[in-house]
């Protein structure tokens, strides 16, 4: 018999955003049950946010649309893959989203070939749901 355990989902969003409706809605009507927590209230510590990121460029986990960024006063280019992460610490705006846990295994962004390995799902991997949405204003709440 072939037994398909299911895996505990944790889907970290910023509130209000339309971009993670969007990827919650196309998850939940692929038959994914997951948690969802606030990823501007979650206490992230170097380790626990680090995780997301490995193997990842810098330009891979910086949210392009945070205020800061887009005004110019964080230029990730001029710092450390150390140095964003301390400042997402305290700025979780700054950190690409959503940020998903599929049992142990950690996704930055809405990596949809990842997922469809992780979560044994086919979505469409040229359906771009992982950008933000430019009625979505990237503010703290």
């Amino acid at each position: 018999m072939n037994f398909f355990v299911k895996k505990s989902v944790v889907f970290y969003e910023k509130p209000g955003c339309a971009g993670n409706k969007k990827q919650k809605d196309l998850l939940k009507t692929h038959g994914v049950e997951f948690e969802v927590k606030s990823m501007l209230d979650t206490p992230w510590s170097v380790e626990s946010l680090s995780s997301f990121f490995d193997g990842l460029e810098k330009d891979k986990i910086v949210n392009q649309f945070a205020p800061q960024v887009k005004n110019g006063e964080i230029i990730p280019e001029k710092l450390s893959k150390d140095e964003l992460i301390g400042l997402m610490i305290k700025e979780p705006i700054l950190i690409k989203r959503p940020l998903i846990e599929v049992g142990e295994e950690k996704v930055c962004g809405f990596d949809i070939p990842k997922l469809n390995k992780l979560l044994n799902l086919d979505l469409d991997s040229k359906k771009e749901i992982g950008t933000c949405q430019s009625s979505d204003p990237c503010k703290t709440v």
